[in-house]
């Protein structure tokens, strides 16, 4: 087996996939990508054996076949090159056990040691019983603003990934961590039959980097257990989480009367700069809305250290002190591209809810809530 590639090309099609590859892998073989050429395109597989992600491009081929190709040492060495052709080649191994890939450029002379492709676990058997299409772009932009807030907490698996709501009226990408959750909301994008899953963050966060460059559609194909999403000269299948989501909506609260309206980077540099003085167990800084002052307070008594902070605001309400974690304050307006925000509160024992003011198309909302941080 014997074909020329653009080494270019062929670094892009490794990284696409080259994320799901686990150092720690239960299987030796799977530290390797599948190469597989038919009829002159390559398909490169990655897989952690929960999840596979296969990418194609073209080459020049005299034949087809298919190799398992370490992976590490083979981007690495990948990476070296600028654009120019590479000529890659299957021989037997010098002492007659095994196949070499013998790599030629120009002018050099390159020889890496193959695993045996036949012990590559096959693709899983995938017969889809339900079938949405996204665009690349919206699922993008779900994915940005929900994944930071999934939880890592491997006895609540549900909780670690995002749920995929599709509705008659609209679609609800979702995550929780229970100490903040987000709801990004699509009113474009709609399903004739109610479905929803929930998809771990790994492959989530591997799709994310490259859906952004894309106006392509995402086909999902899912059943209670895996989902395949293919999209342009990709194909990714995972395993889904199994469970059920927990009640979101029943955590939200529905009156907030106490509404403050603030610039959001102004909010964003005041919380970083009073949260080097905060607590670093809790994170907590505490807001004390009086008039259209936001006064933030921060404070670490084991070292006396402290933060008294006048911000500029418009706020409607009756006074109030509430505190929150300063880091999950700051991952929330981080996400968030827009101007202003407005933050909404009941008490200081109830969720603060974060949305944009400007910034969204008509079709999407985003609503972000936080739990409050009880006592100093």
């Amino acid at each position: 087996m014997k074909f020329i590639v653009s080494s270019s090309e062929l670094q892009k099609a490794l990284q696409t996939v080259s994320g799901v590859i686990s150092n720690s892998q239960s299987r030796p073989i799977l530290e390797n990508f599948l190469f597989q050429i038919e009829n002159e395109v390559l398909h490169v597989t990655a897989s952690d054996g929960e999840t596979t992600l296969i990418t194609s491009l073209d080459v020049k081929s005299d034949q087809d076949g298919k190799i398992a190709v370490p992976a590490k040492i083979f981007q690495d060495f990948v990476k070296t090159y600028g654009e120019q052709p590479l000529t890659l080649s299957v021989k037997d191994a010098e002492d007659g056990n095994g196949k070499m890939l013998e790599i030629l450029d120009e002018k050099d002379n390159f020889a890496v040691a193959l695993d045996h492709a036949e012990d590559y676990p096959e693709l899983p058997e995938f017969d889809a019983s339900q079938s949405v299409t996204v665009a690349a772009g919206i699922l993008s932009e779900a994915l940005s603003n929900t994944l930071f807030a999934t939880s890592n907490d491997s006895l609540r698996p549900v909780m670690t990934g995002v749920l995929f709501q599709f509705k008659e009226d609209e679609t609800n990408f979702v995550s929780t961590d229970s100490h903040r959750l987000v709801v990004y909301k699509r009113t474009d994008l709609v399903n004739a039959e109610p479905v929803e899953f929930i998809m771990p963050k790994k492959p989530l966060a591997i799709f994310k980097g490259i859906l952004a460059s894309s106006n392509e559609d995402v086909s999902i194909e899912f059943n209670e257990n895996m989902a395949k999403f293919t999209f342009g000269n990709n194909i990714w299948i995972c395993r889904l989480i199994d469970g059920k989501y927990p009640n979101y909506s029943a955590v939200i609260p529905k009156e907030n009367p106490n509404v403050l309206t603030i610039n959001r980077t102004l909010l964003l540099s005041s919380i970083r700069r009073a949260s080097i003085m905060s607590n670093k167990s809790t994170n907590q800084v505490r807001f004390k809305l009086s008039g259209n002052i936001l006064h933030l307070h921060a404070e670490d008594t084991e070292f006396a250290n402290k933060a008294d902070m006048q911000v500029p605001c418009d706020y409607n309400g009756e006074d109030i002190n509430i505190g929150f974690s300063s880091k999950f304050l700051t991952e929330m307006l981080s996400v968030l591209s827009a101007d202003d925000i407005v933050m909404k509160m009941s008490q200081p024992n109830r969720p603060g809810i974060i949305e944009p003011l400007d910034g969204l198309e008509e079709s999407e909302n985003i609503l972000m809530l936080s739990m409050p941080v009880i006592g100093m």
